[in-house]
């Protein structure tokens, strides 16, 4: 079982720079990948990022390319989530997510909440236009 805690969420504005992090249990840590999902009220769970265990593979969906950046540092057991040029639009719940890794599997497999298998609780990020 891998316990997943995030923080980092906060209140912006519009154009600011949050960073959240997602510290897991397992000490076994570097054989997952992670990601970040969201949730807004009202709206289905949303992929943000995923990065592979050692880093090598990263994916975005297209909204948050070149304003957000995932990266993870497996000797603290953290994956982190760098949101800059924030909007309105960004505020949600975030979740920190840890699933198997298999490298042939397509994109969009990583891109799915139902094939990750642990979750955090959620941090909650609001945006002020």
């Amino acid at each position: 079982q891998v316990r997943l805690v995030e923080s980092g969420g906060g209140l912006v504005q519009a154009g600011g720079s949050l960073r959240l992090s997602c510290v897991a249990s397992e000490r076994t840590f570097n054989i997952y990948n992670m990601a970040w999902f969201r949730q807004a009220p009202g709206k289905e769970r949303e992929f943000v990022a995923r990065i592979s265990p050692t880093s090598s593979t990263t994916d975005y969906a297209d909204s948050m390319k070149g304003r957000f950046s995932i990266s993870r540092d497996n000797a603290k057991n953290t994956v982190y989530l760098q949101m800059n040029s924030l909007k309105p639009e960004d505020a949600a719940v975030y979740y920190c997510a840890a699933g198997d890794f298999r490298p042939l599997l397509s994109v969009r497999y990583y891109r799915v909440p139902t094939n990750y298998a642990y979750w955090g609780q959620g941090t909650q990020v609001t945006v002020s236009s």
